[in-house]
C-alpha cells in the first residue's frame, strides 16, 4: 500500500475473459471448500487499465478495488452494477477527489481521514484497519485504539462495516495470528466485516473468518514491476 497516494508507469496487461474466469472460478471453489457463503471478492483493478474493471463486470465480480486517488478518478465512471471500494492508504486531501464514487473506504486508521470522510460522502461507509501485531512496514491502529476510532466514527455518523487487515510479508505464521487477532477483535465488537487476505494469502484469511477477498494478480495476472 502506497504511502504517497498515487502511482506511475503504464498500466499492466490484462489476462483474457476466460482466463480470469477460471480463476474466479478456483477462489470460489475455495470458498466452497472452506463452507463459506458471506465473501465478497473485491477484484483489485490497481494497476490495470479500465479494461480491467470491464472483464470484471462482465464476469459478474460487482466489487472493484483501487489503492490511488487520481487512478480511480481516472476510471470513472465504473460500469452500471459494479462498486468502488477504496483500499489504500488515503490522504485527507485526496478524498474529495473521489468521495461520490467510494461504496466503502478500506484502509482507515486516522480520526481526521474520518471526518473528511464525513464531510465528503453522503453515505459513508469506511473499515477500520489494524496493523498486524509488530508490523511497523504498515498503517493501521492497534486494538486498544479501537474505541476511540469508533467513537469518531459514531459522533460524525460515519458507518463502521468492520475491520481491515494486511498479512506480514514473508511471514506465514504472523499472517495467519494477524487474521485471528482480527477476526476476534470484529467478533468483540460487534463488526460484520473482516477485510483480509490478497492474492497471496487469501486461503489462510478465508480459514480464519474473511468475509472479504482483495485479489488483484490472483485474478489479473502480474503487474508491470514499477506498480
Amino acid at each position: 500500500m502506497s504511502d504517497q497516494g498515487e502511482s506511475s508507469g503504464l498500466p499492466s496487461m490484462v489476462r483474457s475473459d476466460d482466463e480470469v474466469a477460471t480463476e474466479i472460478a478456483r477462489v470460489h471453489a475455495v470458498i466452497e471448500e472452506e463452507g463459506r457463503s458471506d465473501v465478497t471478492i473485491v477484484a483489485v483493478t490497481k494497476g490495470f487499465d479500465r479494461s480491467a474493471i470491464e472483464c470484471a463486470s462482465r464476469l459478474g465480480l460487482t466489487d472493484i478495488g483501487e489503492n490511488y486517488a487520481q487512478e480511480l478518478a481516472a476510471k470513472l465512471p465504473l460500469p452500471d452494477g459494479t462498486r468502488a471500494h477504496f483500499i489504500g492508504r488515503i490522504q485527507r486531501n485526496k478524498v474529495r477527489k473521489v468521495a461520490s464514487a467510494v461504496h466503502l473506504w478500506h484502509s482507515v486508521s486516522r480520526p481526521e481521514v474520518v471526518v473528511e470522510i464525513a464531510k465528503r460522502s453522503n453515505e459513508p461507509r469506511i473499515l477500520i484497519q489494524v496493523a498486524a501485531a509488530g508490523d511497523t512496514t504498515k498503517d493501521g491502529i492497534t486494538p486498544g485504539e479501537l474505541e476511540s476510532m469508533l467513537e469518531v466514527a459514531r459522533d460524525h455518523e460515519v458507518e463502521v462495516a468492520g475491520l481491515m487487515t494486511i498479512g506480514v510479508l514473508g511471514d506465514h505464521e504472523r499472517t495467519v495470528q494477524s487474521f485471528v487477532d482480527l477476526n476476534r477483535l470484529a467478533e468483540e465488537n460487534d463488526l460484520r466485516e473482516r477485510s483480509m487476505g490478497m492474492s497471496g494469502d487469501y486461503r489462510d484469511a478465508l480459514a480464519q473468518g474473511a468475509t472479504m477477498l482483495r485479489l488483484g494478480s490472483a485474478l489479473f495476472g502480474p503487474r508491470a514491476n514499477n506498480w
